[in-house]
């Protein structure tokens, strides 16, 4: 039996978002997938009825009116290459204060309270001076960022090419924070207007990463702890566009600080189990590596 209310899932072929999906869809929940290739996307869930696709861009507000057609409740993050939230995201949250949607789960940052220039924040603001109905998901860094974003580095040269210096980082598995939003999209009333805070259940220097990932992937895995300059330096000159460099340099130079140490108890109250360890992920993980 479904359930008749249908929820959008936007960055649905994403880490975070593809569990939003399958863990919404497996408890009887409708989902309209927001997608930026439909036809390529389509087949991620060619045998799930409950599934719908639709084309989706936050910067063309003419994708809005058909994704959000018939949708009660909406899950979003931002996408990293958009750095300029006031043109980039606010007419789409706008839209969802005009359409008077009933929940808006945003995956946010951990810390963003204290971090006014980043994009998160000015998200949350603009969230909360609308009056949307929010729940904000406040996640460490993604463990998943290591085999995507920097898996070239571990592929290519064995080696963590990451600006964290000795500081500690409660990582967190995407998996989990994707059933964590799916629960709170669920149980919609207890979840209204919270800001949580959700972090794996250990807090690990780079060196700390390195040497588990040596241990589980069996060959050496070095953290070459680079400056901030020289990591902007060198991902810009890989391609990286500029404005998605400098916010990612910012967040790198805010683990520095000490700001990505804190060890939360609360994704394992949402989860009703441990989260994932780091060890479980680069097990889970092992053939991006390689």
């Amino acid at each position: 039996m479904t359930n008749l209310e249908k929820i959008l899932v936007l960055g649905a072929t994403g880490n975070i978002g593809f569990t939003v999906v399958q863990t919404l869809t497996a408890a009887g929940h409708q989902v309209r997938a927001g997608v930026s290739n439909p036809e390529k996307s389509r087949a991620l869930w060619q045998d799930n009825d409950l599934v719908d696709v639709a084309y989706f861009n936050f910067l063309d507000t003419g994708t809005y009116a058909n994704a959000l057609e018939g949708i009660s409740k909406v899950f979003f993050v931002r996408p990293p290459q958009l750095s300029t939230p006031k043109e980039d995201m606010f007419p789409f949250l706008q839209f969802l204060k005009e359409r008077q949607i009933a929940h808006v789960v945003f995956v946010s940052l951990i810390g963003v309270e204290k971090n006014p220039v980043t994009p998160h924040h000015k998200i949350e603001k603009e969230m909360m001076r609308l009056g949307l109905p929010f729940t904000f998901l406040r996640p460490s860094f993604f463990m998943q960022n290591l085999n995507t974003t920097h898996q070239e580095d571990i592929q290519k040269h064995d080696d963590l090419f990451i600006p964290a210096g000795n500081a500690r980082t409660s990582f967190i598995d995407t998996r989990d924070i994707g059933e964590i939003a799916a629960i709170c999209l669920m149980n919609t009333p207890q979840h209204i207007g919270q800001k949580y805070s959700i972090t794996g259940k250990e807090a690990l220097t780079y060196y700390e990463v390195a040497e588990k990932m040596t241990a589980i992937l069996g060959r050496k895995i070095t953290y070459s702890k680079p400056s901030l300059l020289r990591f902007r330096a060198t991902i810009i000159k890989r391609g990286t566009p500029k404005a998605f460099a400098n916010v990612m340099t910012m967040l790198y130079f805010i683990t520095q600080m000490g700001n990505a140490k804190q060890i939360t108890p609360t994704a394992q109250e949402l989860l009703q189990r441990e989260a994932t360890s780091f060890d479980q992920y680069v097990k889970d993980y092992r053939e991006d590596f390689l």
